[in-house]
């Protein structure tokens, strides 16, 4: 199975929004990283044929992109719409009749993936009455309807509670065996275990693309943690990025992202995805 998009670029008038993203993806996990308005829900919905765009080709096992192409295609958009008079076993039945699934299978699959979700004790209830991450949940249960091959998810954890979160994480993982899915967001941890590759969109383009450990040896020696008084502390927060800070009995542990030792009482620290987000999406910085 092979998704490849090739030299796709986006314009809206005068304004480039996307510039020459080449990908070929494989089954598995694909993290699209990037801070709010990088481009990343232009990107999905140009894959999802949503939008067309202005120039270049997404070839799906070699072919190019046909009506047919929507049968491969699952999808949950960053925004996603909900008819709040439905219960969340009608809501599914009804997007799969509209697939054009039969009764029979389509009442199968949506008790199934309701369990999948963990939404069958409500499944008779109205969506009116569902809270933010059990709305996701029904999202996510929406998108898997039909057995899709390729699976778009734009910012798909907004909602949820930690917990909910790990979940669907795992759900994803499993899912992903045999599947291509495109997981949207800016939440590093939604990637941390589950992305097969990661790829950093900035500035319209993919800047770099990589398994986690790759993209993490490209700022090896740039995370630093020092320990500093409440006086120190307003300094460094204003001359370096702060990725995060605890307050200890001696004082303040500040976890830094620097391209030079902070102070002469910095200790170097294994990167982290999270770290690897604000070094590159820092103000000022270039790739």
């Amino acid at each position: 199975m092979r998704l490849e998009l090739k030299h796709i670029s986006k314009s809206y008038d005068d304004k480039k929004v996307l510039e020459d993203i080449s990908l070929e993806l494989t089954e598995g996990v694909y993290g699209l990283l990037g801070p709010n308005g990088a481009g990343k829900t232009t990107l999905l919905n140009i894959i999802c044929r949503l939008l067309k765009s202005s120039k270049g080709e997404i070839f799906f096992n070699g072919k190019p992109q046909s009506p047919d192409y929507y049968q491969y295609l699952g999808f949950l958009p960053q925004h996603f719409s909900y008819y709040p008079s439905f219960t969340g076993l009608d809501f599914l039945l009804y997007l799969a009749d509209l697939k054009g699934m039969k009764k029979h299978e389509a009442k199968k699959e949506s008790e199934k993936l309701l369990d999948l979700v963990g939404l069958s004790d409500v499944k008779k209830k109205k969506i009116a009455s569902y809270s933010g991450g059990m709305k996701q949940r029904l999202g996510i249960a929406q998108s898997l309807l039909g057995n899709p091959k390729i699976l778009i998810l734009d910012e798909p954890t907004v909602g949820l509670d930690p917990k909910e979160r790990i979940r669907f994480r795992n759900l994803i993982s499993e899912l992903s065996s045999n599947r291509i899915v495109i997981l949207s967001t800016h939440i590093v941890s939604d990637l941390e275990a589950i992305a097969k590759e990661i790829l950093i969109l900035k500035d319209r383009k993919i800047r770099e693309k990589g398994s986690g450990n790759q993209l993490l040896s490209l700022i090896e020696g740039k995370s630093w943690e020092v320990l500093v008084s409440e006086y120190q502390r307003n300094h460094f927060v204003q001359q370096f990025v702060v990725v995060n800070e605890r307050v200890l009995p001696e004082g303040t542990l500040l976890r830094i992202v620097s391209d030079e030792r902070p102070s002469s009482t910095a200790q170097a620290v294994a990167p982290s995805l999270e770290d690897l987000y604000l070094y590159y999406f820092r103000e000022g910085a270039f790739l």
